[in-house]
């Protein structure tokens, strides 16, 4: 060993060790950070399944590669990360000898062969990914990019860092080659021995090489071990373990789509019956009462932005961004981690429970970030601006496209939670909402009386569930089916296609109320449970004596949809639930509905987000359509997971939308681009919405809003009256 390798080994082991112990500080860190949250139990089930899905979404890059460009680069730069590591380990023998190398699998050719593949492609993935961010700055000219609010400098810092270390991987190598001690041949490292072509005959350039690459590999573990909270490096490590503690793991989509977590306390489901505001947590108030799970979320978090990218908020100049509600929570929870750490905190009634000397120890910045409200706006220093709390559709854009598996909307719904039950505190308009839910049992406050005013004028009759017996589908209007005079004709539309189709159906007419989908999505967990076991105790009794199989419903609001069928069963109510639009292209596709003349003037559909996202109903209602119209339907640039929402979800259909630009209107321009006549929804709320656009627009007379079962109807029974235009 000459001079120049016992320089080298030295400063090798020494940045090592600094950045080894500073690693282990870190990890400690942010494990007892984490560990601050509240239980979660049930993370710990399937495991066989949570290791499939982590395997698949890790090596497979599923997620990722919805962003086809992007995810092919980023598994190259993983994989390089992965593998090249060993090359990494190689540099610490190559410190000491200029012919270093791994031990056993060193000189084997196949080694150097994939290696060399790996690091070619690393350095074109890392390249990729550098313009891309490069083209996506913040403060590029021509609007807002998904990097807005990024910490920037540590992005890059992290890209030119991997850029490096593959440079310099090449470099070790080209001396090699150049100084005779490359043990692989040409055929297998051609650009290793391109490199080693052009380098001079140097006998301790693999040496300081080496070290110039240690150097580089431990810097970058030193700095990302003084910022625990440097989430696009972090991830690396964390979204293995952040994966498979997934809600869902069999889930095809987010695991955070779909229904919401339940309520809990400690872990547990909350009864209401014997809940305790003073002993049970009610939603959440404080950063640590979030789940273990959700304080994994946040350290995570990459700050892509894919999330930020397609949240309709966000888009519409609205406050809220699903990243920067993740970073703000983050950044919270580990400013407050030493006076948390320290015994510090609020218990359900608001009294501090350290002693005076336990946070004797503190700074001022621990402390004070300690008295922060967690929902509060820059007056109150608050950490999350209501604005942002209630701009939230819950349309599941933000969990659809996170690729480390962040449930943003559970975690949204968890704080206005809080806020409604414990505080009363939710936009002024979406109290008369919640008073009609309690006291006439539909967000409309409509007499219960009238819920099958829709039935009359149709000629044939709706059966009801008591009066006949021999029914398959319990046909389960909704609140907007029954009331709202657009939505009713849908149902309208419906029960004509299910008679002609000769299916039996019947309603539960005065005894359906809301499914409670809206008290839910507010975050008013109490009158949701109310109004839930009242429908299942109702479908139950209606379904009696059937097996699962046979308690059929089927539903024409994805809303309702989606809370009966992955909700109810949280409060003991298991039924299998359809969509109409399901229904409708089985019926079609069986030949007991058959389309006779086809729809004409274009049509283009839109997904709703609870059929659609939530609940992957994509190919159904295009079935529909395409049969009614004889041909391709006119695609929005936006569709199908990566559909644009309505505006109307999350309860927001109650709450004014008064910041930015209205996120209907920018739907409906979409539409409109296509050229179609006809938008077509498979939802109440969207139709609302967009047929509210459309004549925002002044384009009412020129393009028309309907369900897909009102295109279908037409097709089916073209002697029907078609109605009005911008008619549901």
């Amino acid at each position: 060993m000459g001079s120049v390798q016992i320089v080298t080994t030295i400063l090798a082991a020494g940045i090592t060790a600094v950045a080894v112990w500073l690693a282990v500080r870190a990890v400690l860190k942010m494990t007892a950070v984490i560990r601050l949250g509240q239980p979660a139990p049930e993370r710990f089930a399937d495991k066989g399944a949570r290791t499939k899905t982590m395997l698949v979404e890790t090596a497979g890059h599923t997620r990722m590669l919805k962003w086809s460009v992007v995810g092919a680069a980023h598994w190259f730069v993983m994989v390089g990360f992965v593998v090249l590591s060993l090359l990494v380990l190689e540099a610490y023998f190559e410190v000491a000898t200029t012919d270093g190398g791994l031990p056993i699998i060193g000189h084997w050719t196949i080694f150097g062969l994939v290696t060399e593949i790996i690091g070619v492609l690393g350095l074109v993935g890392i390249l990729v990914l550098m313009a891309i961010r490069l083209r996506n700055r913040p403060n590029r000219p021509g609007g807002r990019s998904r990097f807005t609010g990024s910490t920037m400098w540590q992005g890059y810092f992290v890209e030119w860092i991997v850029l490096l270390v593959l440079i310099f991987g090449f470099v070790i190598r080209g001396f090699k080659v150049a100084t005779d001690h490359f043990e692989f041949p040409f055929w297998a490292t051609p650009v290793s021995h391109a490199v080693g072509a052009v380098l001079p005959d140097w006998e301790d350039g693999v040496s300081v090489a080496a070290a110039i690459k240690i150097i580089i590999s431990m810097t970058w573990l030193i700095v990302i071990s003084l910022n625990v909270t440097m989430g696009v490096a972090w991830h690396r490590f964390l979204a293995f373990p952040n994966i498979f503690f997934k809600r869902e793991p069999a889930k095809p989509a987010g695991s955070g789509l779909g229904a919401l977590r339940p309520m809990t306390s400690q872990g547990k489901p909350l009864d209401f019956e014997e809940a305790d505001p003073e002993k049970d947590q009610f939603g959440v108030a404080h950063v640590e009462q979030f789940s273990w799970k959700g304080l994994l979320d946040f350290s995570t978090c990459t700050e892509c932005g894919r999330c930020q990218s397609q949240c309709p908020a966000w888009n519409t100049g609205k406050p809220l961004s699903p990243k920067l509600l993740v970073l703000s929570l983050r950044d919270h929870a580990y400013a407050k981690a030493p006076y948390l750490l320290a015994g510090g905190g609020k218990d359900l009634t608001g009294e501090e429970k350290a002693a005076q000397a336990q946070l004797a120890h503190l700074d001022v910045l621990s402390l004070a970030e300690g008295d922060k409200p967690l929902i509060g706006t820059a007056e109150e220093g608050g950490v999350i601006d209501p604005d942002v709390l209630w701009s939230c559709t819950t349309c599941g854009a933000c969990v659809e496209q996170c690729p480390v598996d962040i449930e943003h909307v559970d975690h949204i719904v968890d704080m206005r939670r809080y806020q409604v039950l414990i505080e009363s505190s939710f936009p002024s308009e979406a109290g008369v909402m919640l008073r009609n839910l309690e006291n006439k049992g539909n967000p409309w406050g409509a007499p219960q009386n009238t819920r099958e005013d829709w039935t009359k004028g149709l000629d044939f009759e709706v059966p009801r569930v008591g009066e006949v017996d021999d029914f398959e589908y319990l046909f389960w209007v909704g609140c907007a089916g029954a009331f709202e005079d657009r939505a009713k004709k849908t149902t309208r539309a419906v029960a004509t296609l299910l008679n002609e189709a000769g299916v039996k159906f019947a309603i539960l007419g005065e005894g359906e109320t809301c499914s409670g989908d809206p008290a839910r999505r507010i975050g008013n967990e109490f009158v949701f449970q109310m109004l839930a076991q009242q429908n299942v105790e109702t479908l139950n009794e209606a379904f009696e004596g059937r097996e699962k199989a046979k308690r059929k419903i089927v539903a024409t609001c994805p809303h309702c949809f989606n809370t009966l069928g992955n909700e109810y069963g949280q409060l003991g109510g298991e039924f299998e639930v359809v969509h109409h639009t399901q229904l409708l292209a089985h019926l079609v596709s069986t030949g007991k509905l058959t389309p006779v003349q086809p729809v004409d003037g274009g049509v283009t559909y839109h997904d709703p987000c609870y059929l659609g996202r939530h609940n992957r109903v994509f190919a159904a209602p295009r079935e529909v359509l395409g049969d009614a119209i004889a041909g391709e339907i006119a695609e929005m640039p936006r569709n199908s997971e990566r559909s644009f929402c309505c505006g109307a979800g999350g309860a927001r259909m109650w709450m004014e939308e008064k910041i930015g630009k209205r996120i209907n209107v920018d739907r409906v321009e979409e539409a409109m681009a296509t050229g179609a006549k006809t938008v077509a929804v498979g939802c109440p709320f969207c139709s609302t919405m967009l047929s509210d656009g459309v004549n925002g627009k002044g384009a009412g007379e020129d393009v028309e809003v309907i369900d897909v079962a009102t295109v279908l109807l037409r097709s089916v029974k073209p002697e029907q009256p078609q109605g009005d235009k911008v008619a549901g």
